[in-house]
């Protein structure tokens, strides 16, 4: 088991732009691609995550300071602290079943290809915390080794599902052909997101409105551009973050701030579209040649490549969403019954946690405010629920929390945004709790059924998109050996 720790340890180590590559160019060889060309789609997906990670790093350097500004003056105290989501990678991977559960979890995930239940290969090694998060939770609840394998498994075998499902809006709406999202703190929201559009489109109002990005620049003009968006919303979190600067009555420093922001945030917006083209440069090749490989052997079966959900968090309704989401999940927090938690350092990664909010509404902002209002709320109380288990198991395995170390002292318990958005494990943990059983099973029934209600939800809103990507498939087909080309009439 030592052995295994260190291996899997120096694997992960190495991170997605080493990784990648090496990853890619495997599978590459697998679909018979040659070597020259997987190598070089591979070293093109490691030189994307490299310059998609330094847009994020900007994003959460420039907006994670302005947030948690603005969070230390509302006032009111609780007793729970969002120290951001590498609390949850470390205590997962220093929980005595992370070394065994990575491979595992690689066996399943290629046991359920081979099987048919999946057609996601998900090579997003580094976010398999999510799943090893549930068995941390389960191992610390309930002391078996056993129940934290299997709740992890459960995990996962879900969430690729649900990769699957919303694979076509992957598609279609974010424009990243043979790609799906086995991220579970966003894909895990997905069914529900669904369902509450296929509400909000009903209300006579709120379902005529146009709020996407490009009906927002017919009638707007400027307006809706990536880069204005991105310049107001950057004075808006601007003007947040430099709340304590007008309280202090350095007027100055408050507007070089707030206008700082503003071109930062035009650039992300900017430039993260831009630096994802890089990323697909690599990956469609790679998908391209995976559907051939398996048209020839397996026909109908069509796999999908699993990544982290960074590939499409630029989208920039999305990202206007995300930016308007920061003060209003404050607010929440303030005043929401049976909420213990105050979002902090997870506040810039919001682009991620109301992902499936907007991807739902298909770019309708307004609507996609409404869907996310639902997903915050869930955050604060899921997070809440977890903050005693997930302190405990963070405390004995030593974890530090990074950046706001001296505020986390004043805190009670920890948590943050990013494990409340663990719906999944959530889910998980209480029905491996005698205590929580029959809530877990409401739960897992409720969602079930919702699943099941939107099941065709995203086929029919990408209906005529999907049509026309499989006819533009069978065009590009090459024609069966021996066949006679067509005598024009």
């Amino acid at each position: 088991m030592d052995t295994l720790s260190t291996v899997v340890t120096y694997v992960l180590s190495l991170g997605p732009p080493v990784m990648m590559p090496v990853i890619i160019t495997l599978l590459g060889l697998g679909f018979r691609q040659g070597f020259a060309k997987s190598f070089r789609a591979g070293l093109t997906v490691g030189v994307g995550f490299i310059a998609i990670g330094l847009v994020v790093r900007l994003l959460i350097d420039e907006v994670g300071p302005n947030a948690m500004a603005f969070a230390s003056v509302l006032g009111r105290r609780l007793n729970i602290l969002d120290v951001g989501w590498p609390m949850g990678a470390a205590v997962s991977f220093a929980s005595p079943i992370a070394a065994a559960l990575i491979p595992a979890v690689l066996a399943l995930n290629v046991v359920l290809v081979l099987a048919r239940f999946t057609r996601t290969v998900d090579v997003d090694l580094w976010n398999y915390w999510h799943f090893i998060y549930t068995g941390a939770l389960l191992h610390a609840a309930t002391g078996s080794i056993a129940l934290g394998i299997l709740g992890a498994c459960i995990t996962a075998a879900v969430i690729f599902k649900l990769a699957d499902w919303t694979a076509p809006a992957v598609e279609h709406h974010f424009g990243l052909p043979g790609i799906s999202l086995p991220h579970t703190e966003t894909v895990n929201w997905a069914p529900l997101m669904y369902a509450l559009d296929r509400l909000t489109r009903r209300i006579p109002v709120l379902g005529r409105i146009q709020a996407d990005p490009a009906s927002i620049r017919r009638r707007f003009g400027l307006l809706g551009e990536p880069l204005i968006m991105g310049a107001l919303l950057g004075l808006f979190i601007g003007a947040l973050g430099a709340y304590p600067k007008w309280q202090a009555g350095a007027y100055g420093d408050a507007v070089k701030h707030v206008l700082h922001l503003a071109v930062t945030m035009a650039a992300v917006l900017v430039v993260l579209p831009k630096v994802v083209a890089i990323l697909m440069e690599g990956l469609i090749p790679l998908s391209e040649g995976a559907r051939e490989y398996l048209q020839r052997r397996f026909p109908g079966r069509d796999l999908l490549i699993g990544l982290d959900a960074a590939v499409v968090i630029g989208h920039p309704a999305n990202m206007a969403v995300a930016l308007i989401s920061v003060p209003v999940i404050l607010v929440l927090a303030m005043i929401l019954p049976g909420n213990g938690m105050l979002p902090f350092a997870d506040l810039a990664a919001l682009p991620f946690y109301v992902l499936w909010a907007v991807a739902a509404a298909r770019g309708n902002m307004v609507r996609g405010m409404v869907n996310a209002l639902v997903i915050l709320v869930a955050i604060l109380w899921i997070g809440t629920s977890l903050a005693p288990l997930t302190t405990e198991i963070a405390r004995a395995a030593n974890f530090a929390p990074k950046d706001v170390g001296a505020v986390a002292s004043d805190y009670q318990l920890w948590s943050g945004v990013a494990l409340g958005s663990h719906v999944i494990p959530w889910i998980v943990l209480q029905l491996f709790r005698p205590e929580t059983f029959f809530i877990g099973v409401a739960c897992a029934v409720a969602f079930g059924l919702v699943w099941f209600w939107v099941r065709n939800e995203i086929l029919v809103a990408y209906a005529q998109e999907i049509e026309a990507a499989r006819v533009a498939r069978i065009s590009q087909e090459p024609a069966p050996a021996g066949a006679q080309p067509e005598e024009a009439g």
